[in-house]
């Protein structure tokens, strides 16, 4: 177990590259992914007491409450815990789980993990696809039926059950390609979508993320169906940033 002089001295070396304000967008990802790279990295080792709430909080330029949210989640995902008394605090556990962690709805797979290289593939194309998917549907008039079609499909997701909803979270990203009616896209779209969720289904599936996701469906879909093109492309962009933060924070 460190000192606390030198586990101070450790922060403040790291603390330019990670324990840096996160961006307000994806607040609570940046947060979890920032955290997870304190700790695969070492600069927080197994068994050491992470900083205090607070100290977090004003270091990521977040509130105590997203500080809280990211630990509540890494510490279900088997990466923190907590202990009370007079030397309590939230640690690191002794032995980390080997990648995302068992999380909610599963335990991890068998498969090797992915390189640095796939991961960023993956996210590239997803982003290139989906944001530009996102600004064309937001520019056309869009029938009645298609409109309809496309509420209904965010309705389900915000609803959906932990179990149901990367089924239904797909359903509602592959909708609003159908709205853009190129046949050649769909399977572009289907086919990074799929290596998009075999990432996913290594991570855990995180109840903070899903509300803020459901949110950026949300603003997403509002934009496409108010035909507003600049703000369907940067909303979209931003829910694509809040995965790919985690994404790269548990595999990375």
């Amino acid at each position: 177990m460190a000192e606390p002089g030198e586990f101070e001295t450790r922060i403040d070396v790291a603390g330019d590259a990670l324990f840096r304000p996160v961006r307000a967008g994806n607040a609570f990802e940046e947060t979890v992914s920032r955290l997870l790279q304190t700790v695969r990295l070492g600069i927080i080792a197994p068994g050491e007491a992470l900083p205090p709430e607070r100290d977090l909080a004003t270091r990521f330029s977040v509130s105590r409450d997203t500080v809280r949210d990211a630990i509540r989640s890494l510490s279900d995902a088997g990466f923190l815990v907590s202990r009370r008394g007079r030397y309590g605090g939230t640690f690191v556990v002794d032995s980390l789980p080997s990648r995302g962690g068992a999380g909610v709805v599963g335990v991890l797979t068998a498969s090797p993990p992915p390189t640095a290289e796939e991961i960023e593939d993956v996210l590239a194309v997803r982003e290139i696809l989906e944001v530009g998917v996102a600004r064309r549907a937001a520019g056309m008039s869009l029938a009645a039926p298609d409109r309809e079609l496309l509420w209904t499909r965010l309705g389900e997701t915000s609803t959906a059950s932990i179990a149901d909803y990367r089924r239904l979270d797909s359903r509602l990203h592959l909708g609003i390609g159908e709205l853009v009616g190129a046949p050649s896209l769909l399977p572009l779209l289907a086919e990074n979508r799929m290596r998009v969720n075999e990432l996913l289904d290594d991570i855990p599936l995180l109840q903070p993320n899903i509300e803020h996701s459901n949110a950026q469906h949300e603003a997403v879909v509002i934009a496409i169906l108010t035909g507003d093109v600049e703000r369907a492309g940067s909303a979209m962009l931003e829910h694509l940033e809040g995965s790919a933060a985690l994404l790269r924070g548990f595999l990375g």
